[in-house]
């Protein structure tokens, strides 16, 4: 097993890490496919096809028109996400313990700047985060490090192994290794072979193995966290 450093920052994937969000994104592409007449994806090809950002992969599914999709897609999700929003086992707790640590913590994600910061208005997480990235906040959105240089900028943090970048898909662990930060897988389903650029420095399966494996490198997390 790969050794790890004791993190002096922790950079979070927001969708699917910290909150449950296939069911939202799949209504949301389906109602811009029903707008299209497209075929509509089951959740198989929905997990499958999404995880860059929209400036990034709507130009290549709807061509010239990626811009009418874009804002398709956005008054769908903007009609919805509250609804839908959950956080995954053990986030709120997780979060709750290391934010009385020393622990650095940050997100970055594909989901639209503005959405994420509302969502983590709504679910009392906002004071948690130095800084929630979503796309289109940095000149270059996941899986470039444009995005995590922006997420830790006036924290006196470079990037380096000792920055902990944590998500569920490959542009995850791709923004990671790119970055020179330490790549953490966290879902329920372990790699595939030739899924990743490089093999996670770890795989924990949810929020509490997660927490474990903080507290396994000297992070100082109450025992009691979750």
């Amino acid at each position: 097993m790969q050794v790890v450093p004791r993190p002096r920052a922790l950079v979070f994937d927001w969708d699917n890490t910290l909150v449950d969000s296939w069911l939202c994104i799949q209504h949301t592409y389906n109602a811009t496919f029903r707008h299209f007449d497209l075929p509509e994806w089951d959740m198989s090809q929905t997990r499958a096809h999404v995880a860059a950002s929209m400036r990034d992969s709507f130009p290549a599914m709807f061509g010239t028109r990626w811009q009418e999709a874009s804002e398709v897609f956005s008054a769908a999700f903007a009609a919805i996400h509250l609804d839908h929003l959950a956080p995954l086992p053990g986030a709120a707790a997780l979060l709750e313990a290391l934010a009385a640590t020393d622990m650095i913590l940050a997100v970055v994600s594909n989901k639209r700047g503005h959405f994420l910061r509302r969502e983590a208005e709504v679910l009392g997480w906002s004071d948690h985060f130095v800084r929630l990235v979503g796309a289109e906040d940095a000149p270059a959105d996941k899986p470039d490090p444009a995005a995590v240089t922006l997420a830790l900028a006036g924290t006196g943090l470079s990037l380096s192994p000792e920055v902990w970048f944590i998500g569920d898909a490959t542009v995850d662990i791709e923004c990671a290794v790119r970055a020179g930060c330490t790549p953490v897988l966290l879902r329920p389903e372990p790699p595939r072979p030739g899924e990743f650029p490089a093999t996670p420095a770890r795989v924990v399966t949810d929020c509490r193995a997660l927490g474990a494996l903080l507290v396994e490198v000297a992070v100082p997390i109450a025992p009691e966290w979750c």
